[in-house]
């Protein structure tokens, strides 16, 4: 739906279900009620958790490295759009801009990926509407 006003989201928590081989990374609404629950992998789970603990590696992770890769290339990842849900599989957008032109890029991506790739460039994390209707839940 394109002409949909993406709503603001942050992170809330992550879940691990072991008893399931799943890891859950939860996002709230940033001014609102609605969690959006996305089950992700084990490597994406890791590459959150070592930013959060605010561990530096001493090489860069693959998402790291991917930043380094937009930043040299004259790019700023502004954020992040979980776009739409289809037969249970999220899809989402980097949103980078070019430095100086200021033209806007979509890049597709995975969720997992771009929530990893977003938290280390202090970049915003939406979703279309459409997508909270769809998969969101109250009080988690």
């Amino acid at each position: 739906m394109p002409d949909e006003q993406p709503i603001e989201l942050v992170l809330s928590k992550i879940k691990i279900d072991e008893n399931r081989s799943e890891q859950i990374i939860i996002l709230k609404e940033k001014n609102g009620s609605r969690y959006l629950p996305v089950v992700i992998g084990i490597a994406e789970v890791n590459a959150i958790k070592l930013k959060l603990s605010g561990i530096e590696p001493p090489r860069p992770m693959t998402h790291d490295l991917l930043l380094r890769v937009i930043e040299s290339m004259g790019g700023a990842l502004e954020g992040i759009l979980i776009n739409r849900l289809e037969n249970s599989t999220f899809y989402a957008k980097l949103l980078v801009t070019r430095n100086g032109s200021g033209e806007a890029i979509e890049i597709d991506a995975r969720p997992s990926d771009s929530i990893a790739l977003a938290l280390r460039a202090n970049a915003r994390i939406e979703a279309n509407p459409s997508v909270l209707d769809q998969a969101g839940v109250d009080g988690l």
